[in-house]
Order: C-alpha cells, then sequence, then structure tokens
C-alpha cells in the first residue's frame, strides 16, 4: 500500500491496496462474491478518512462508517485476478468524509484489466478518548469552487436520505409459515453471528466492511433460494449505518425480497444487534440496505428470474416501491450512457 498526492490539494490524499482473490474468496463457480469486495473498499475508505482526520493536532480519531452509496457491480470479478482498490477524499464538512472508491480487477495471466466497481463511502471520526465525541474532520483544498459546490450538493443529499431511512428502523420481518416457492416468505432468509475481536477495529467496534460481507451473504442465500441457480451482486444501493456495534454483540441479519423484474432481483438486508454483556439496551436496528441481484447461467450468461409472487398490501407496497428505485436507476444509467457518447 502506497499514498499518491493528488493534484494541487495539500491534504487529500489518495491510496492504493492490492490482493489476489483466493478460492474462500469466491463462490463456488469462482465468481467473487460481492460481499469480499465491498470488504476491501470499506477498508481502504477507513485507512484514508481516519489517516486524513488525524492530520490535525488535538484527539486521535478512528474514521467510522456512516453511508455507502449506491455500488454498481459492472464486470464480475474471479479467483486468481489481482483486486486494486484505490480511494480518494473528494469532499469533507465539518464532521464527515466522503471517500470515492475504485476497484480495478488485473488479470496478471493475459494483463488485461477492467474497472469492477465505483463507490461513494461517507465516514465520522469518533474520538478515541471519547468514542461518544464525533471530532471535526480537517478541509481539504478544492480544484474548484465548482467542484466544492457539487461536494456540498451530494453531502446534504445523503444527509437527507439518512434521515429518511429511520423512519423505517422499526419494521420486523416476520417469518411465514409453510410459504409458497417464489413467495417472500420461500426465500426469506436470515444469519445470526456473535461479533468477535477479529470482527472489529482495536477500539472494539465491528468494521463496517465485515457487516457488509455478511449482508451480502444473506442476499445472496435470499436470491438463490428464489432462483434456484448461480448469482451474483449486480449493485447496492445506500447502506445506512444507523447506530454502531461493539465487540460481544450478536447480530441477526436478515433479507427478504422486495421485487423482481425480468432480469434482476431486490433483497432488503436488516442488521439488528442484541448487546449480550449490556442486554438492558436492547436489541436495535443498526444498518439497512438494498442489494440487486441477477441470475446467470453456466456461461456466466443472464438468465431470466421468477417472477415473485405477492401476498398481501405490505408486499405490494413494498414491490411498487423497489419497482420505482429499478427504473430511476435505470433511467440513470441510460442518462450516464447518453452522456458518454
Amino acid at each position: 500500500m502506497f499514498r499518491l498526492p493528488v493534484g494541487k490539494m495539500l491534504t487529500r490524499l489518495a491510496i492504493i491496496t492490492s490482493r489476489i482473490m483466493r478460492p474462500d474468496d469466491a463462490n463456488i463457480v469462482g465468481n467473487v462474491h460481492g460481499g469480499t469486495i465491498l470488504k476491501m473498499i470499506e477498508e481502504a475508505g477507513c485507512i484514508i478518512g481516519t489517516r486524513h482526520c488525524n492530520t490535525q493536532t488535538g484527539d486521535r480519531c478512528v474514521a467510522a462508517l456512516a453511508r455507502v452509496e449506491r455500488t454498481d457491480f459492472l464486470y464480475p470479478m474471479f479467483i486468481g485476478e489481482v483486486a486494486h482498490v484505490s480511494a480518494e477524499i473528494t469532499y469533507t464538512s465539518k464532521h464527515s468524509v466522503e471517500v470515492q472508491v475504485n476497484v480495478l480487477s488485473e488479470n496478471i495471466l493475459t494483463g488485461s484489466k477492467k474497472v469492477t466497481n465505483k463507490a461513494t463511502l461517507w465516514y465520522v471520526p469518533f474520538s478515541l478518548q471519547n468514542v461518544d465525541k464525533i471530532t471535526e474532520v480537517p478541509p481539504i483544498e478544492y480544484f474548484s469552487p465548482e467542484q466544492e459546490e457539487q461536494g456540498k450538493k451530494r453531502y446534504e443529499a445523503q444527509k437527507i436520505e439518512r434521515m429518511e431511512t429511520k423512519d423505517r428502523n422499526g419494521e420486523v420481518i416476520t417469518p411465514v409459515s409453510l410459504p409458497e416457492p417464489y413467495t417472500v416468505g420461500f426465500s426469506q432468509s436470515s444469519l445470526i453471528h456473535l461479533v468477535g475481536p477479529s470482527d472489529c477495529t482495536l477500539h472494539g467496534f465491528v468494521h463496517g466492511g465485515v457487516t457488509m460481507k455478511l449482508m451480502d451473504e444473506v442476499a445472496g442465500i435470499v436470491a438463490a433460494r428464489h432462483c434456484k441457480t448461480n448469482i451474483v451482486t449486480a449493485s447496492v444501493d445506500a447502506i445506512n449505518f444507523h447506530r454502531k456495534i461493539k465487540k460481544g454483540c450478536v447480530i441477526t441479519v436478515s433479507g427478504r425480497m422486495t421485487f423482481t423484474s425480468n432480469k434482476s432481483m431486490e433483497i432488503e438486508v436488516f442488521v439488528d444487534a442484541d448487546p449480550l454483556v449490556e442486554a438492558e439496551k436492547g436489541k436495535y436496528r443498526a444498518v439497512t440496505a438494498f442489494f440487486t441481484y441477477i441470475s446467470l447461467d453456466k456461461d456466466n450468461k443472464p438468465l431470466p428470474v421468477p417472477p415473485l409472487k405477492l401476498e398481501g398490501e405490505e408486499e405490494q407496497k413494498r414491490f411498487e416501491e423497489g419497482k420505482a428505485r429499478y427504473l430511476q436507476n435505470k433511467a440513470k444509467r441510460l442518462a450516464d450512457k447518453e452522456h458518454k457518447q
């Protein structure tokens, strides 16, 4: 890992981390898990965010993940390829840092390279002396006032969306008995995990990348149960980290199908934390996100997705909300494609 100065910016740095993909990073057919990529993305973001926030005098701090914007998986990555993850700070507010991350896959046998992922992450620095205290973020210099203004708009937009998601925190996934195939209850899945030392920072809080990897695993189980085929992560909408998770908590990661199009599936994932030592504090909703998966045949070509059978008004409402997100993202992709041309 090394650091690179970026243009004229005095305090803004970029880093690149690289790692070869191994069998335990992938599924049985060799596709690298989306959660593995998300974990590497978060690790790079945490390094650069923490490094930048400690360039000033005062309390030492650690950058905690607060939000991940939509993440698209442009191409699959395979066992034996090298993942190069580059992270760069692109905006700072008084108490948060925006980090842009790109992932490049390299086939070391042929030399071919592809950009597989682009992600935007937001971090908040917490004091090491008082983990409930948010420290101030050193400002960065921008190439132009326009660039700073664009960053401010992104900051305001994500702040509004984070506030809106808090209204949904109390929602609980209710198990369904003896569900029919292709219903929400049929593929609905949960994973329970005890948070250990290897999952945490030196200060006892779970790495955001560990949480995202577990979320992707659950979403993948939901997608596979629905399709009964090989599935891969296509994109991840905003991941909102509502509350921190401490070492020793038992976390329940739950996923349910919310929407299907002809070639994609949207899965809503929740992470609930249950403190074992401080049981009086009770269980709480810690993280929420939407994952999108596609179904693949033996030649890694997209397959049609079985339609989701809806039961009740709540499932119909979630389906319509998922459809709206699907159409919005589709329109954005088409607009970006036309802009590049």
